[in-house]
């Protein structure tokens, strides 16, 4: 009988606040406190935590929501927020894919995928209706959010894109019209502004698809960053050395500029102002515009958010006045004539003219906890504070209170404060150590700086204690006080209940690399790279309270003896019968000793480089190692013969464990790996065989624990997160899981060749070309519609030929269909068809019947003809058909036989199509219609009209109220 295991899946991750893949959002709570019309809270932060986005509230600190995408594994790295509807945001992920979530059901609404590699920068545009995305991969692309597809892909850069941002010019005109410019410019005009690490800056035109203006953004290497003012009158862009350069943007110019291309003149919209130099000289990372008042914040990958004031039109001219007024004086003191009328000629009263280093000034320079990946404005309604949320790369949101400068004249730097901040809910480093208490619902987690204790049920941390930089942790018996090993040498003992340090031992003169209690539960030892194995005992000492004469009972820890050995220790382990000792050190070998007398009882040579971890089975016959040098080896504990060396991972193994106290006599020799390769694995010892490979961790792997019955195993990484992979019912067969694995690796290979772009395999250089990428997922669809149309063909056909036979003969039988309608309740071949492609997601539809040969064009058509004379799906039937023509429009407009069904197929579809328009002229009208009368009902008294003459544009010039 085929011998089958128990599956594991990831059930729960914890511990991340925010990554530093992505960027965070503030957002506003909308909930106002009883009896004010101000917000009760700091609003809302959504920041990426590896593959999830996770909503905290601020002011408490508290996890409102997860948005997590089951489907997709890769880290987000982008997220937006959508200006006309609050609750859409898009979020941009490593694998080229972006979704569109709404904040309210935390669901995925539309998914894209056009890109080949990460989404760095993601805008939407006024409308909130098209949404820009650009990626490490040079490519932009303009997305339909209504019609759910990819509009076009823009090429033009030659690096990452990382800045985008759209331009509409209909808001600069309205202000010109005592210049003679339109006011009434096209609404939907827009235009694009992008920048990349190629160090251009380029301004796209959206409706013609192509670029009408590049500039170099930056003078000494990569532009990193791009910030717009929020009236679009003028970008600042960052890049090395601390260099900002400011553009000014002739909106104008450019709604003029779309109606007039082709004109031949040369028009430049985009203005260099002048260079601006932060202080810090590291790449800038990003620029942010404060939207209600003149300030920005800039900040690169230090610690340190720069804030620059923009000053108004008076301060400015004073500003130049102070500066004439100096020059005149040092004109005056110079006796050269030549020199008075140079500065004369060189004084500056034009406020356009002034260097920009007059007009934005620096403000604040504030200095945070942790290196900034992210800064974003918080705007409170009613509150007149200036505040940024802080997102930095330790894990660790804040708020920042910075004080706005009165009018007096002061040389003082304005204050700032850390107002809030979310941290309890993460380390700030990488945990190292991980430790489950006996009953398997505490955890402890160590890292360099913290301890924190979390309740393993509900992911909500307990304690959050200070330590030093710890290397290995556990609980004592009677889970009441955690042990910790520390980098410097030290055996630190936590009072979980009090949250208080209890005793802090000096133990070694090096780190401490392990520390394992005692099966018995009175003593526990200890190995440090000073060669030492130390063997402690607890005793309970009666000390005297300060200051009286009582006592309180206290545990220490009391060293019995000393083992010393030739190499520093890495790791040490008890068998689970008390029996032996084993001992790694650095220098590739385990050497096993027995307990009581310390005598050496065997040497594990096989490792080719140091051995990093153990862990012996329960019966205490096998110990598994794993080593730097990527290898799993199984020895027996009776002769010391190495049953087995497995090639276990891609990297340096760091974590291996047996399950402590198995349930089942099959699980005895059950053991897990956890690695740098950001993987863990589970094998069987007896057989020598991988059972499963467990993936989710976005980073190398340093501590696993597994719990007492191997009901579930934790894990800690590099991306800061907390894992738990749970024990399921579902059993798992090795073969099939051999089979899945090789079908997941031809899958990647097909998809890596799937990516092979065709137009650069043609040479072909346009500018805008389809925004299509073709997946496992569009070619599996693709190959569903061929089957479908194969299948619904054939039966067409059968059922044509019946009804012919009908006619002369009625009481024929009904012909025999494929069991396929039948299974479906007697579906008709084109309601299945239909069906096929209603059911493939809107933004792939275009990509699968990209899959479909020109062979297949004409049994589609023929289905697209029954369609249009049925009136089903005119929506989708008009996109795929439109598609089609388009794609294959040099052989359609070739073949003769296609002519005469396109010609019915156009009458039928303007009639149908007529009947929409008016259908849908008519429901407008009558909304309108409706709408009209809601708003003569509300008004009821005087107090009215005047709140809807302030809301409206035009004033009413008389009211008659009734």
């Amino acid at each position: 009988m085929v011998k089958s295991y128990s599956k594991y899946e990831q059930t729960d991750a914890f511990g991340v606040v925010a990554t530093a893949t992505s960027n965070i959002v503030w957002t506003s709570e909308g909930i106002t406190a009883p009896g004010s019309s101000r917000p009760a809270g700091a609003g809302r932060a959504y920041a990426g935590a590896n593959e999830e986005v996770i909503c905290w509230d601020v002011k408490k600190g508290e996890l409102l929501s997860r948005w997590r995408d089951s489907a997709c594994t890769e880290e987000v790295t982008v997220i937006c927020q959508s200006k006309v509807d609050p609750d859409v945001f898009a979020v941009g992920y490593a694998d080229g894919s972006i979704r569109i979530w709404d904040s309210r059901t935390a669901t995925v609404i539309i998914s894209f995928n056009g890109h080949k590699s990460a989404v760095t920068v993601l805008a939407f545009d006024q409308s909130g209706v098209r949404l820009a995305s650009g990626s490490k991969d040079t490519d932009i692309v303009i997305w339909d959010l209504v019609s759910e597809v990819g509009l076009f892909k823009l090429r033009g850069h030659k690096g990452q894109v990382t800045g985008l941002c759209f331009l509409h010019p209909s808001k600069g005109s309205e202000e010109d019209e005592t210049t003679g410019a339109n006011p009434e410019s096209d609404a939907d005009q827009a235009f694009l502004l992008s920048t990349s690490k190629d160090a251009l800056i380029k301004i796209w035109d959206v409706d013609t698809q192509h670029c009408i203006e590049t500039h170099i953004a930056q003078t000494n290497g990569e532009c990193w960053a791009l910030g717009v003012s929020p009236d679009s009158s003028g970008c600042i862009t960052a890049g090395n050395d601390g260099e900002l350069k400011v553009w000014a943007i002739d909106l104008v110019g450019l709604g003029k500029a779309g109606s007039s291309i082709g004109d031949g003149s040369e028009q430049r919209h985009l203005h260099e102002r002048g260079i601006l130099h932060r202080q810090g000289k590291d790449r800038a990372q990003g620029i942010l515009f404060y939207p209600k008042s003149n300030y920005i914040a800039v900040h690169g990958a230090e610690k340190a958010v720069e804030i620059w004031r923009i000053r108004n039109e008076g301060e400015v001219q004073k500003s130049l006045a102070r500066k004439r007024k100096r020059r005149r004086e040092k004109a005056r003191n110079e006796t050269d004539g030549e020199l008075r009328e140079q500065t004369e000629a060189e004084e500056k009263i034009n406020i356009a003219d002034a260097e920009i280093g007059e007009v934005i000034v620096p403000y604040v320079t504030v200095r945070t906890v942790g290196k900034v990946r992210s800064v974003s404005w918080v705007q409170i309604k009613g509150s007149k504070k200036l505040q940024l949320l802080v997102g930095t790369n330790n894990n660790l949101i804040d708020i920042y209170d910075i004080s706005q400068k009165s009018k007096s004249k002061s040389d003082e730097e304005p204050d700032y404060n850390r107002a809030l901040s979310v941290e309890l809910s993460g380390h700030r480093n990488d945990i190292r150590a991980l430790a489950l208490s006996s009953d398997d619902r505490m955890l402890a987690s160590a890292s360099s700086g913290g301890l924190k204790i979390w309740n393993i049920r509900t992911q909500s941390c307990l304690r959050t204690l200070e330590c030093g930089y710890a290397l290995c942790v556990a609980f004592l018996p009677g889970d009441k006080i955690v042990v910790v090993g520390t980098k410097d040498g030290d055996i630190e003992l936590y009072d979980i209940a009090a949250s208080s340090l209890l005793d802090k031992i000096p133990a070694h003169e090096g780190p401490v690399w392990t520390l394992k209690v005692h099966p018995d539960g009175k003593s526990v030892v200890t190995g440090s790279a000073d060669k030492c194995v130390k063997f402690w005992n607890f005793e309970i000492v009666q000390e005297e309270i300060p200051g009286t004469k009582r006592t309180t009972a206290q545990l220490k820890l009391v060293e019995s003896r000393i083992l010393k050995v030739n190499d520093d220790v890495l790791s040490v382990e008890f068998s689970p019968d008390s029996r032996l000792l084993a001992v790694s050190t650095l220098d590739n070998t385990v050497k096993v000793f027995f307990v009581d007398s310390l005598r050496l009882f065997l040497n594990l040579y096989g490792h080719k480089l140091p051995v990093l971890n153990m862990s012996i089975s329960s019966d205490s016959k096998l110990i598994a190692t794993c080593s730097a040098d990527k290898n799993i080896r199984i020895w027996g504990l009776d002769f010391g013969d190495c049953h087995r060396a497995l090639f276990g991972h891609q990297d340096s193994i760091m974590q291996i464990a047996f399950i402590p106290h198995p349930v089942e006599q099959d699980e005895k020799h059950v053991f897990f790996s956890a690695s740098k390769d950001k993987t863990i694995k589970s094998w069987d010892g007896d057989k020598f065989e991988q059972i499963q490979r467990f993936k989710g961790h976005h980073g190398e792997i340093w501590a696993m624990t597994v719990a007492r019955t191997g009901d579930f195993v934790v894990t800690a990484s590099h991306d800061k997160s907390i894992r738990v992979w749970s024990k399921t019912d579902e059993p798992i067969f090795l073969e099939e899981e051999r089979e899945r694995e090789l079908e997941e690796m031809y899958e990647n290979n097909l998809a890596t060749s799937l990516e092979d772009d065709p137009n650069q395999l043609n040479g072909d250089a346009s500018e805008a070309v389809a925004a299509s990428k073709q997946t496992i997922g569009t070619l599996t669809a693709g190959e569903r519609i061929q089957e479908a149309l194969d299948v619904g063909l054939e039966d067409l056909e059968l059922v044509r030929a019946w009804h012919q036979q009908r006619k002369t003969n009625p009481k024929i039988a009904p012909p025999q269909r494929n069991p396929l309608f039948l299974a479906l309740g007697n579906i008709s071949a084109e309601r299945h068809v239909l069906n096929t492609l209603s059911k493939i997601p809107a933004a792939q539809l275009h990509d699968a019947l990209l899959v479909l040969p020109f062979s297949s064009l004409p049994a589609l058509f023929a289905f697209i003809a029954i369609w249009i004379q049925r009136q089903w799906n005119v929506t989708l039937t008009c996109r795929v058909l439109f598609f089609m023509l388009k794609t294959h429009q040099k052989q359609i407009v070739a073949s003769r036989e296609l002519k005469a069904g396109l010609e019915a197929m156009r009458q039928g579809l303007r009639t149908t199509l007529g009947g929409t328009k008016d259908l849908i002229g008519f429901n407008i009208a009558a909304l309108r219609f409706v709408g009209e009368r809601v708003d003569e009902a509300g008004i009821v008294r005087l107090e009215d009209v005047d709140r809807v003459d302030g809301n409206s544009v035009k004033k009413r010039a008389f009211v008659d109220v009734a």
